[in-house]
């Protein structure tokens, strides 16, 4: 089996392994998957995420922290569902990157170098960044608007 340029199970791999990572995040600070405390919630609630945004965004002037915070969810969102449905997904995959990246450096300056490659978040800005240059992207909205375009 060749798999030199075939990047179709890969590329939806990577699209639901990002996204399934971003909505299950968003889901938990929002308080979606259970309360804080219980089994499998970090944060439970808006509160405990806006504390623990507080810790890796800890350079920063107070003032910026929860303004951030709800871009950093709204943008997570977004691109979950983006990449979910494969639709913008270089664009969804190209922000995803910026957006990871921009974490990996807050918390390894916060809290070192440990605490992003702990959490593989240099890893999912990799990840990202390499869908963004996927040729095509197969089982998409992306693949059904081009299909529909020229035919």
């Amino acid at each position: 089996m060749q798999l030199s340029g075939n990047f179709k199970a890969p590329s939806v791999f990577l699209r639901i392994a990002i996204a399934a990572s971003y909505l299950w995040a968003s889901a938990d600070r929002l308080g979606i998957i259970g309360a804080h405390g219980q089994p499998h919630v970090g944060w439970g609630d808006w509160q405990h995420f806006i504390d623990y945004s507080k810790q890796v965004m800890g350079f920063l002037p107070e003032v910026f922290v929860a303004p951030l915070a709800v871009i950093a969810t709204s943008l997570e969102i977004v691109i979950g569902l983006l990449l979910i449905f494969g639709l913008f997904t270089r664009y969804a995959a190209l922000v995803s990157g910026l957006l990871s990246l921009s974490f990996a450096l807050s918390m390894a300056i916060s809290f070192g170098i440990d605490a992003p490659l702990n959490y593989s978040v240099f890893t999912v800005s990799a990840a990202s960044f390499l869908l963004a240059t996927i040729p095509n992207y197969v089982w998409s909205l992306d693949a059904w608007r081009q299909k529909n375009s020229f035919g």
